[in-house]
């Protein structure tokens, strides 16, 4: 004969159970998503939205090879006519590294134009990142709280986004750049047809 307290029984240990499976569930998704294929796939709300506002200070004591400041950035500077690529980036990001040869590359073709998030990092440091392996960023703004990457939607450093020239996110890609998606995806975007609006 079964009575109230034996029925509970099973409910309360379902109550426990529950939202661990729960998690599970939605972690082992977010596993597959990373592990199968591109994980630039992974999905963004922001795509085809306008960038979060935001306005972030100069890297402290960074200069261009011509001496001069190197100026941080702001949602604003994003929306001026011309598609701007955002790399998020940190010294001690091994896959940053990775990649570095990759950004170097495109900052050297015609008409390309990459501002930086550095995220939670030292000045010292980035400075002796961006010093040791060249500095492809017409502009870097630091990120010390992480609060500007948060509402880009970054799960992790590196990451890339194409801008529009009206500010919008054109393009998301999560980890190392690959030449596939430079080739692929950026350029195309970064050169719209003849005739095309770039934003």
């Amino acid at each position: 004969m079964s009575g109230p307290a034996t029925q509970e029984a099973p409910r309360r240990r379902w109550g426990v159970i529950l939202p661990f499976a729960i998690f599970a569930g939605l972690a082992g998704l977010f596993w597959f998503s990373l592990q199968t294929g591109d994980p630039s796939k992974l999905p963004s709300a922001l795509i085809g939205k306008p960038v979060p506002e935001f306005a972030l200070p100069p890297l402290e004591g960074l200069k261009s090879d011509g001496g001069e400041e190197v100026k941080g950035f702001a949602a604003s500077d994003l929306a001026t006519g011309k598609p701007t690529i955002v790399n998020v980036f940190a010294s001690w990001c091994v896959p940053c590294l990775e990649e570095h040869p990759m950004l170097m590359a495109l900052a050297g073709e015609p008409g390309i134009r990459i501002y930086a998030i550095n995220y939670k990092d030292d000045p010292a440091s980035a400075r002796r990142f961006l010093g040791r392996y060249g500095n492809p960023f017409s502009r870097v703004g630091t990120d010390n709280s992480g609060r500007t990457a948060i509402d880009f939607g970054v799960y992790g450093v590196p990451e890339t986004y194409v801008i529009s020239g009206d500010g919008k996110i054109a393009y998301r890609h999560v980890g190392p750049l690959t030449e596939e998606a430079v080739t692929t995806k950026i350029l195309p975007l970064m050169r719209p047809e003849p005739g095309k609006p770039s934003g």
